[in-house]
């Protein structure tokens, strides 16, 4: 006779994960490992990146080179509606016992409601940012989400009293980091040869819009501190290239590949691409300013009318308040941000100060192994279904 054990051990259950993105492809491929060493018995098949391929996902197709961010994925909408296309063909023809969607809520959505249409319970691993641009969407969170995993501290509050099922799992851009971390010292430091990390991004969009001006910023604050040195960090050595290849004559700096915690920690500035980078920097206790640029006109058409929160960056965003300089939706000049980069240098004290705020507020996101965390949610829950 067969033990009950020995038939949980050999039910196979199949995972579908969905990653659009750079960041949720190194997000899932974390939970994947986890989850392999929690429950050997799971398939897993979903559209990611190379990183989810290397932990044995099964692709039905490989993305995550074009992400867009809020509402400038609209100009992305064909390409979308041909991969959802091919998922929902996948969901009909395949047995799926679980869906997870990681970020990309304008894409995911759609990735949950199909899985939910097929009987497929749906966990989301990152909170579509509701509480920052449109946040009637919180219907569609109900109808489409089992489970919501969030990252950001507030956010439990903010979806379970909106009736979603919500765990705080902690931050995965932050499992690397160390638990006793400081903020910097600025007792010697001479401005004139300050170490500046610049970070355009891990998008095209990002790099197109960014690192040209990034660059002249660059060239000004060279202007005035002759010895100042900057590290340009890039998210693989695939953007290496691209930066260098369109890198200005007259700019002299070296290129550091990767761990952006890491980059931060050995600069006095960063000067940072809007997104996830800024979380980690802030845990580096690195001061910095923030830009982010898009179409003024799509901003002025949708964007303004979307966006609900005061501050556009996470880090001000978690502060409540401008806690460091942030240029964006869209700048017209470099001038006003090479002008509040010069103030932040000159000032010891506020540098002191705003370094120990960024290693506090950031503390509470550094709870430990975000995947392990999600990694007991899933299995608890192919657990569930396996009862049933």
């Amino acid at each position: 006779m067969i033990s009950a054990s020995m038939n949980k051990e050999q039910k196979k259950h199949r995972v579908f994960i969905s990653a659009a993105e750079p960041s949720a492809d190194a997000h899932c491929a974390g939970l994947i490992k986890a989850l392999r060493l929690k429950e050997r018995g799971i398939e897993f098949y979903g559209v990611g990146g190379e990183m989810m391929e290397r932990c044995g996902c099964k692709l039905i197709e490989k993305v995550g080179k074009k992400a867009a961010m809020a509402y400038k994925a609209f100009s992305q909408v064909g390409q979308y509606y041909r991969l959802i296309k091919k998922i929902k063909f996948f969901f009909k023809e395949e047995k799926i016992d679980l869906a997870i969607v990681c970020d990309s809520p304008a894409f995911n959505f759609h990735v949950a409601k199909a899985a939910k249409k097929r009987g497929i319970k749906t966990i989301f691993y990152v909170a579509p940012q509701l509480w920052a641009w449109a946040p009637w969407r919180i219907k569609k969170l109900h109808k489409y989400c089992d489970k919501l995993c969030c990252i950001l501290p507030f956010e439990e509050e903010w979806f379970s009293s909106r009736g979603v099922n919500t765990t705080f799992v902690g931050n995965p851009l932050l499992d690397e980091l160390d638990t006793d971390a400081k903020q910097k010292d600025y007792t010697d430091f001479d401005c004139s040869k300050a170490k500046i990390a610049i970070m355009p991004g891990s998008r095209p969009a990002e790099i197109a819009g960014l690192w040209q001006p990034m660059q002249k910023i660059g060239l000004s604050l060279k202007e005035k501190f002759p010895d100042i040195r900057f590290t340009v960090v890039a998210v693989d050595e695939e953007r290496k290239k691209a930066l260098a290849e369109k890198q200005l004559a007259d700019l002299e700096c070296e290129y550091s590949v990767g761990n952006v915690i890491e980059a931060a920690g050995r600069a006095d500035f960063s000067i940072v691409a809007s997104g996830s980078a800024t979380l980690q920097v802030a845990a580096a206790g690195c001061p910095m300013v923030i830009m982010y640029q898009s179409s003024r006109i799509l901003w002025h058409l949708v964007g303004r009318w979307l966006v609900t929160t005061k501050y556009l960056s996470l880090v001000n965003i978690l502060a409540q308040k401008e806690l460091v300089p942030e240029f964006m939706p869209c700048f017209t000049s470099v001038e006003p941000i090479v002008k509040a980069i010069e103030d932040m240098l000159e000032d010891k004290q506020r540098l002191t100060e705003v370094s120990s705020r960024l290693v506090e507020l950031t503390g509470p996101l550094a709870q430990g192994n975000a995947g392990e965390k999600v990694a007991e949610i899933v299995v608890e829950r192919l657990e569930n279904i396996s009862s049933q």
